[in-house]
């Protein structure tokens, strides 16, 4: 379906009862368990993942290449490769993304937008913006 790039290693980790506020930035793997009030943004020119896992809610900007959202995003979602969207992700807020992978359960309340190529950072090529992924029965 995409492209399997290899994705950079989670050196960071926000902890499963851990409350931050303020500005957060980080480079290539981060991921969030707990609570996160504030702006979360990659470095720019190197490859980033930030994974938002289950039990995590995070009140501001996300912004990093490859997104992964299990968890509670209140504010806007910027992935410039790809967005994947896990069955109890939440987000309130616009999204933009490069790629779009969306599992049946998650929900958006906000806008929408497809990144150009420009935006997203990476060759587009022939990958589609969007795939809905579905039970495996």
């Amino acid at each position: 379906m995409f492209g399997k790039k290899k994705q950079p290693p989670v050196k960071s980790l926000i902890a499963h009862g851990t409350s931050v506020r303020g500005l957060i930035e980080f480079q290539e793997g981060l991921r969030i368990d707990g609570e996160v009030t504030g702006d979360i943004l990659a470095a720019p020119g190197k490859s980033s993942l930030l994974v938002v896992s289950e039990s995590a809610r995070v009140t501001g900007q996300i912004q990093a290449d490859h997104v992964v959202i299990n968890g509670e995003v209140v504010g806007p979602v910027m992935a410039r490769e790809l967005l994947e969207l896990q069955p109890t992700a939440r987000i309130r807020g616009d999204v933009s993304y490069g790629g779009l992978e969306m599992h049946q359960g998650a929900t958006i309340s906000g806008k929408l937008q497809p990144l150009d190529g420009s935006e997203a950072g990476g060759e587009q090529g022939e990958k589609p913006l969007l795939s809905l992924a579905s039970k495996a029965g």
